[in-house]
Order: C-alpha cells, then structure tokens, then sequence
C-alpha cells in the first residue's frame, strides 16, 4: 500500500472539511450581522455572507465533479 498517497488524500480530506465549515459558519454569521437592526450597513455584510455561500456551493459542485466517474469522462 501507498501510504503517503493516503495521508496526501487524508490531509486535503480534512482541509476541505475544514475549509467548507469556516465557510459555512462565516456566512451565517454575516447572516445573522446584517439581520441586526442597529447595523449601519447591513447590505455590505449580507454580500458577503452570500460570497461566503458561493464558495461553499463551489467547493461541493466540484467534490461532486471529482468523485462522480461520468463527470470526468
């Protein structure tokens, strides 16, 4: 077995994992900021709780490009 192939595997593994719950969370954070009545600017941070979301729908349409095997043909 190729043991530094799984552990290259299990690192992006774990950063995207990662990288899609700080997404996640940042966006309904800035949610729940621009749904603040006293937010002088609450257009500025709903943009970018929705950037925060675009990103994250991104990373899972391509998780799904990459692991279904008729998308790669």
């Amino acid at each position: 077995m190729k043991w530094l192939e799984l552990l290259q595997v299990a690192g992006v593994t774990l950063l995207a994992a990662v990288t899609l719950v700080v997404l996640y969370s940042l966006g309904v954070r800035l949610t729940a900021i621009a749904g603040d009545a006293r937010q002088k600017s609450p257009g500025l941070a709903r943009s970018l709780a929705f950037v925060c979301f675009g990103f994250c729908a991104a990373a899972v349409l391509f998780g799904i490009y990459l692991i279904v095997p008729y998308f790669g043909k």
